[in-house]
């Protein structure tokens, strides 16, 4: 029986749809709109939380990140001390390595950006990060061309670089990039390896794609070490067993006895790491699922409107059809289904547009800025369910009114 009346509903629904094709369109435009508002939030925040944990990940869960400036908001500190503090030095990095027990290894990276030549191609504002060997054991990343450096070359300071894939794509194009020189700052470069491309999103932008890495005994002969305000930072990975909490301790009091602090000086570093990040995004993203619903709750309020203004009319198009139905034996809950399962209908269609049109879009957006944005199952059924019960809600009224008509009342009636 409900396969029936399922089967008789979605056949009326189809028939208002091709009769009133206009009618139609502007009453699923609320519900339309509505569902395109909360599941291409829910789509964009679904793209934003996997690039920024990918993004996190890469830092390491066990890594612990020593710079100047913290990652998170402590009301005791106030940023002008903050800017009096020293940078992080190579006399950090050495204290670290000879003192630490929790520590796996540790790396030492400047930042700084630079201007890039090659032939008559210039890339401008490129970061170039001068690293030691260690790198390679803490932060995430793949090479797509040529290899990483040497020990000799590390300890050496040897002209040698290491090319993020959009450098690569910018200096190069279609080139082989691999053995080619370059200059750095003035500095004849060769190239030994082309980082793989991590494409765009989270919490670093392009990731590694725009940096360029060299020795960092390479770097000092044109980055300013002693300059307080460089962009300096100590990476430490903890042993394997040891917690990232126990290594921040020791670190914190390795680096203090280093610097010459007293117990009731406040400590000039920050020691920064991926957990700081993500428990400051998460009221962040409760925000934004707050907003979609908002937003789109309001036009799937004002779609519901519209599918119930459209089964009224239905109503009283088909009353002459109720009359007949109830006069051969038809019960109040077999109007009432009918009409019940054609609101939904019309809703859930209103809904598929919805999600087709987001569907439409991630494509455009991934073709255009390959962001790899996609729409996941589970925001399809989301749609599909909200759809349903929004088409369930706003037809009952009209169904519940085409039940209690009276047989005779309305088999007499016309317009």
């Amino acid at each position: 029986m409900f396969f029936r009346l399922f089967k008789e509903g979605f056949l009326f629904a189809i028939n208002s749809v091709i009769v009133n094709k206009l009618r139609t369109f502007l009453s699923l435009l609320g519900i339309t709109i509505g569902i395109f508002c909360i599941i291409s939030v829910f789509t964009v925040l679904d793209w934003m939380e996997k690039s920024i944990h990918d993004s996190i990940s890469t830092l390491g869960e066990n890594v612990i990140y020593v710079q100047k400036f913290p990652w998170s908001f402590d009301p005791n500190l106030a940023w002008w001390d903050i800017i009096k503090w020293p940078s992080v030095s190579d006399r950090d990095y050495q204290a670290i390595l000879k003192k630490s027990a929790k520590s796996q290894t540790a790396c030492f990276a400047v930042l700084q950006p630079e201007k890039i030549k090659y032939q008559k191609n210039i890339a401008n504002d490129v970061t170039v990060g001068a690293i030691t060997l260690e790198f390679q054991d803490i932060r995430s990343f793949e090479i797509d061309k040529g290899r990483y450096f040497s020990p000799f070359e590390a300890s050496s300071g040897k002209n040698v670089a290491l090319i993020g894939a959009e450098i690569a794509q910018k200096l190069f194009e279609k080139t082989d990039p691999v053995g080619k020189s370059i200059t750095i700052a003035g500095f004849k470069t060769t190239i030994i390896g082309v980082l793989k491309k991590e494409g765009k999103g989270g919490i670093s932008d392009n990731g590694m794609d725009d940096l360029t890495l060299v020795p960092l005994n390479f770097g000092r002969s044109f980055i300013n070490m002693r300059n307080r305000f460089i962009e300096a930072q100590l990476m430490i990975k903890a042993k394997p067993g040891v917690a990232i909490q126990e290594l921040s301790d020791e670190t914190t009091m390795i680096l203090r006895a280093s610097r010459s602090l007293h117990p009731e000086e406040t400590s000039n570093f920050s020691v920064n790491r991926a957990s700081m990040l993500s428990q400051g995004l998460d009221a962040i993203f409760v925000a934004i699922n707050i907003g979609g619903w908002v937003i789109g709750g309001f036009s799937i309020l004002v779609g519901g409107f519209g599918i119930a203004n459209i089964m009224f009319v239905s109503v009283r198009e088909r009353t002459n059809i109720i009359g007949i139905q109830k006069a051969l034996g038809a019960k109040k809950f077999f109007i009432l289904q009918q009409f019940l399962v054609e609101s939904m209908l019309l809703s859930i269609l209103g809904g598929l547009l919805g999600v087709l049109m987001i569907f439409i879009g991630t494509l455009v957006i991934n073709y255009l800025w390959d962001l790899n944005m996609y729409l996941t199952i589970g925001n399809i059924f989301m749609a599909i369910f909200i759809s349903g019960i929004i088409g369930v809600v706003a037809g009952y009224a009209p169904a519940n009114a085409a039940a209690k008509m009276n047989p005779v009342e309305a088999i007499g009636f016309s317009f």
